[in-house]
């Protein structure tokens, strides 16, 4: 097969290592608009289970993945100044950057054609392919111009978002609440490096226009966050790396592909950040997509619809939890009251999934810990 790939991230670079890897003889093009060594994240994290198949499918990927990785398996909520531990919750962390870099090595191994700084709006100069993946993100260009086809919902989250680095190190990955005058800031950090951590700060609408972050630049809203932050950063800074506010945008599809052109990772569907789920998310994507396309090699309308059939429900279902998810950082207000303890607890089972027999199972601490303070539920 003859295969264009635009987007030069996790989904479109691990689907184009699998497919050339699989069958050398597929020519497979890759286009990504940023220069090769540019990346606007921080780092990104996976569960044992978000792991665990990539090593399965692609256990060379997987040692290039996790040789520099930073591994936790626990977490902490700060509420009032106190920290509350959550135990046996895993996090493999590394940062984003390694990962591209790790994708881009064995795309170039196998053979993969990858061109940076080249921007594809249209399919048009994907003509002669037999399959183009659009993986070109949650603003895609490809999606965007061709909505009438795929008829895209994009459900714009009230919440702002501000994504910043420090040399601070978090361990173990912490969700800090802190009110001021403002309102109510939350910061989702974690250590993704020996120097680095993420530092991923939220507000919702009424703090964000209290605080004036709409008139701030983008150094007066770091220096603001810092001062907010200041006794978890202990002394430490943020940094930025474009790191303006905005807000996320939970996008689906009704058609996941037209003719022969297929979206992919954050141009076919978002997560959010809250639950960490958008590079599995994209991977993911790929390997179902490789599944079926060695499963149906060279007809792409059934591949296309083998493709759905693999994804959709475990897509769908994943979504539908980040929205949970959302949903209890956006509807906060009712719960600042609770204490610390109570406060972590309503966090650990925020999306219905989780019921206490699996809170007592997984951490018995802190289940004990609310059962003391509720015991109708012991």
């Amino acid at each position: 097969m003859k295969i264009g790939v635009i987007g030069g991230g996790p989904a479109g670079l691990f689907y184009a290592f699998l497919m050339k890897r699989d069958n050398p003889a597929h020519a497979i093009r890759v286009v990504e608009r940023d220069p090769e060594n540019a990346t606007y994240g921080w780092g990104v994290v996976f569960s044992d289970v978000a792991l665990a198949f990539v090593r399965e499918i692609a256990p060379e990927l997987y040692e290039s993945m996790t040789r520099n990785q930073e591994v936790h398996d626990d977490m902490a909520v700060v509420h009032r100044g106190e920290h509350v531990r959550l135990a046996r919750n895993v996090f493999h962390r590394m940062a984003r950057i390694d990962l591209l870099r790790a994708l881009r090595e064995h795309c170039a191994r196998v053979g993969v054609d990858i061109a940076f700084e080249h921007k594809a709006d249209d399919v048009d100069e994907f003509a002669d392919c037999d399959l183009i993946v659009a993986a070109d993100g949650a603003n895609s260009a490809i999606r965007t111009r061709y909505l009438q086809h795929f008829e895209p919902t994009l459900d714009v989250r009230p919440n702002y978002f501000a994504w910043y680095g420090t040399t601070r190190l978090f361990d173990p990955l912490s969700l800090i609440f802190r009110q001021n005058a403002d309102g109510l800031l939350i910061a989702h950090t974690y250590r993704y490096s020996r120097t680095h951590s993420t530092f991923l700060v939220e507000c919702d609408p009424a703090t964000y226009d209290a605080a004036g972050l709409d008139r701030m630049s983008e150094a007066d809203s770091l220096a603001y966050c810092e001062q907010v932050f200041a006794d978890d950063l202990q002394g430490h800074p943020l940094l930025s790396n474009k790191s303006a506010w905005f807000r996320y945008t939970i996008v689906k599809n009704r058609h996941w592909s037209w003719r022969n052109v297929v979206l992919l990772g954050d141009a076919l569907r978002t997560g959010h950040p809250s639950i960490g789920s958008g590079t599995r998310l994209a991977m993911q994507d790929s390997i179902a997509l490789f599944e079926a396309s060695r499963r149906f090699d060279g007809d792409v309308p059934a591949l296309l619809a083998e493709f759905e059939r693999l994804r959709r429900p475990g897509s769908d279902a994943l979504q539908a939890a980040a929205i949970k998810s959302t949903e209890w950082y956006e509807n906060l207000g009712p719960k600042l009251h609770l204490d610390p303890v109570s406060f972590a607890y309503d966090y650990l089972v925020r999306n219905g999934r989780v019921a206490h027999a699996q809170v007592r199972e997984r951490d018995p601490e802190l289940a004990a810990a609310y059962e003391k303070l509720h015991p109708e539920v012991a």
